[in-house]
């Protein structure tokens, strides 16, 4: 039996310019899955609590504790996204709230020269990890538009210098999912 593959859009959700990525995944996979899938082609460390919200229906892993949650191994994604333009949202790290809103965009038939899971599309960096969410990020930007601004050099600092918000670097994320 062949499997089919959907490609997701992941959008950061209040993020301007948009930050998102497209990826190719098989429809089987668990949602546990699919949260390192996300993790990995973000740009996110991976290092806070996470949960799927499907209307009023919560999947987080078993370890969360998160009292009314289903847990995300037990859970495929076939069973959560199940037609074109099906929409779930994917919350991380629940006290900055970066809340994603996953697109179901298409439904494709397997196609044994694809390797997924696959990015195959991005657009901006990930936000820094621990940075007070999107508004939080927002005023990072605001700061590194100005090299004036006083809290400047303090942000370039914490950053790093070679951080750009508008990098994303597609054949670096492909070689992080294919491990």
């Amino acid at each position: 039996m062949t499997k089919n593959i959907y490609q997701i859009q992941v959008v950061l959700k209040n993020s301007k310019p948009k930050i998102w990525r497209r990826i190719l995944v098989p429809t089987d996979i668990s949602l546990s899955d699919l949260h390192k899938i996300i993790q990995i082609s973000m740009g996110w460390t991976n290092s806070h609590l996470h949960q799927f919200i499907v209307g009023k229906l919560f999947f987080a892993p078993t370890e969360s504790e998160l009292e009314g949650s289903t847990d995300t191994q037990k859970i495929k994604l076939t069973t959560v996204l199940k037609k074109k333009n099906d929409k779930i949202l994917y919350e991380y790290d629940f006290g900055d709230g970066w809340l994603h809103e996953i697109i179901l965009e298409e439904i494709q038939l397997n196609d044994k020269n694809i390797k997924s899971p696959i990015c195959i599309g991005g657009k901006q960096s990930c936000p820094p990890e621990d940075c007070g969410g999107i508004y939080g990020y927002i005023n990072i930007l605001n700061i590194l538009s100005n090299h004036k601004h006083e809290e400047y050099a303090e942000m370039m600092d914490w950053l790093g210098d070679e951080f750009n918000p508008e990098y994303f670097n597609i054949d670096a994320t492909n070689k992080l999912l294919q491990r």
